[in-house]
């Protein structure tokens, strides 16, 4: 855990569940978190009890469906600290449905967030961490795309086009650059709430209430993932309650 000390990571998602996780076991490790997310007032609250914890951290308010938001919340981490060592891509949306009933408007909200929110996290980081030559990119997918489900062929396409942008990235970069892919199963946070289908989401919800387990689980991945010294890449972790299928 010592690697953890002083360093400087953003992450997006943090007003709840993991990203909520991830931030505050990272800050009582000693890393300075700088956070964001669309709700102010919880996100204040998170940034709040870590400093009551004797933790530091800040925050932004940020959509990652805006490339601009996501530059500033790299901007304001190398403001403060003058250096940015990891980003955490956390922020993610699901909208579950048969393909032929045309959701559209989910598709293009997961298409957003899911994808195109992940790639604008890596470009506000990637050229502080070429100057730096050194930086680590982690990226929260999950597990569907790993099994194929009806329901969730859109969301597991943005998670899989995740996945295959990491392997590329990793395969790309010298090594001064890390990426780590963290697959999460179900997860016990109020993800599944914005579900707008009612029976996908009463039946996710119930899944969830059954078997899911703490977002720490998944914080503790993405310790042990940035906590490897730098000659090392944790590439992809897949997480999820033991009795998941």
């Amino acid at each position: 855990m010592q690697n953890l000390k002083e360093k400087v990571i953003a992450i997006t998602g943090a007003s709840s569940g993991i990203g909520k996780s991830i931030a505050t076991k990272l800050a009582a490790e000693g890393a300075k978190v700088v956070l964001a997310a669309r709700r102010e007032e919880r996100l204040k609250e998170v940034v709040e009890n870590i400093i009551e914890s004797d933790g530091e951290a800040s925050y932004v308010i940020a959509d990652v469906k805006n490339k601009a938001d996501l530059d500033k919340l790299v901007e304001k981490a190398v403001a403060e600290y003058r250096r940015l060592d990891v980003i955490v891509n956390n922020a993610g949306i699901s909208q579950l449905s048969q393909i032929d009933e045309l959701d559209v408007e989910g598709w293009e909200q997961m298409i957003n967030v899911n994808l195109k929110g992940i790639l604008y996290g890596m470009a506000a980081a990637i050229p502080v961490f070429k100057k730096q030559e050194s930086g680590h990119i982690v990226n929260i997918i999950s597990t569907a795309g790993l099994k194929i489900i009806p329901t969730m062929g859109v969301y597991a396409g943005t998670k899989n086009a995740v996945r295959t942008i990491s392997e590329a990235f990793r395969q790309e970069s010298d090594g001064t650059i890390r990426i780590t892919g963290i697959s999460p199963g179900f997860v016990n946070t109020d993800f599944a709430e914005n579900i707008k289908n009612d029976q996908m989401r009463t039946a996710i919800l119930k899944s969830r209430d059954e078997i899911a387990i703490s977002p720490d689980a998944i914080a503790d991945a993405v310790i042990y993932a940035i906590s490897q010294p730098k000659e090392v890449e944790i590439g992809d972790i897949v997480i999820r309650p033991a009795v998941q299928n």
